[in-house]
């Protein structure tokens, strides 16, 4: 992700790096958190009355793709761009899926529902750019 020179200059380089590494992993880390969260509310575990198997299932499975590529940036911290626009790409189409799902009448259409969907659509976008433009910068800094 990062190349490293020898100095002051690569110390620099490898601190932005480190961040950037740390942000990736905390906005994925949130966004699978966020995931688990509704799908547990959708199983019924933490309030009663928003109960629906296959947002459950959904949700579960985004959360497991986000742990997964998060995992991934532990064993490969040099492809912790590569890994997070993976995971957080996946999450963003699996996101419209359920955005699809409500528009049509399948998927549940409650205000918590509704809302929750817009805002991590709009994280998940906001986590891509980050992902993208942060390698880039630290990228350039490193020749």
């Amino acid at each position: 992700m990062c190349r490293t020179r020898e100095g002051r200059a690569g110390q620099q380089v490898e601190r932005v790096c480190n961040f950037v590494i740390a942000t990736v992993r905390l906005l994925m880390t949130a966004e699978a958190v966020t995931f688990l969260l509704a799908a547990s509310i959708h199983r019924g575990f933490l309030f009663s009355g928003y109960q629906h198997q296959a947002a459950s299932i959904g949700e579960s499975v985004i959360a497991i793709g986000l742990f997964i590529a998060l995992v991934l940036t532990w064993i490969r911290p040099a492809n912790t761009r590569l890994f997070g626009i993976l995971g957080q790409g996946f999450a963003f189409l699996g996101t419209l899926v359920g955005v699809f799902t409500i528009a049509i009448g399948v998927g549940p259409r409650t205000v918590p529902d509704v809302t929750y969907h817009a805002l991590i659509l709009a994280v998940l976008a906001w986590g891509l750019v980050v992902t993208y433009r942060a390698s880039a910068r630290s990228d350039s800094r490193a020749v």
